[in-house]
């Protein structure tokens, strides 16, 4: 399975970015999947790098929109976030420390705790594209 949403710029819209993720996968995997914890999981890898999208690359341009694509074979998922920003240099980088009291820098620690595989390409034809991969693990059978 494979769908796209093209979205504003503009955290109000999390909600319908989160409902079209969820559902599209629940749609196809019914309840072979472990839900609270997969959706639980999903939900915080979207809002990182939707809100990232929102709040740095699209800054004050809600009319810029981000194009998010969603792969499904079997329990593997492929997540792409296509941005129109100047691209994040990741290797400016520093992942924070816990003696660190920094505001910021958790979402790449973040993405890269909760998915399998984090790829960031800067400027593939203008835009800028966070790929996203995990298995989704399966239900529990009692």
């Amino acid at each position: 399975m494979r769908t796209e949403l093209h979205v504003p710029s503009d955290l109000k819209f999390l909600t319908i970015v989160e409902n079209w993720l969820l559902g599209s996968l629940e749609s196809e995997l019914g309840n072979e999947v472990d839900w609270p914890r997969q959706s639980n999981r999903l939900r915080l890898v979207l809002v990182e790098a939707y809100s990232n999208v929102v709040r740095h690359a699209h800054r004050d341009r809600p009319n810029l929109p981000v194009l998010i694509r969603l792969e499904l074979r079997n329990r593997d998922i492929c997540l792409e976030i296509w941005d129109h920003g100047k691209g994040f240099d990741l290797s400016t980088y520093l992942p924070p420390t816990p003696d660190d009291q920094q505001d910021g820098g958790y979402g790449w620690l973040i993405l890269n705790r909760l998915m399998d595989k984090v790829e960031y390409r800067l400027q593939v034809n203008g835009r800028n594209c966070l790929r996203l991969e995990a298995t989704l693990s399966a239900q529990e059978q009692n």
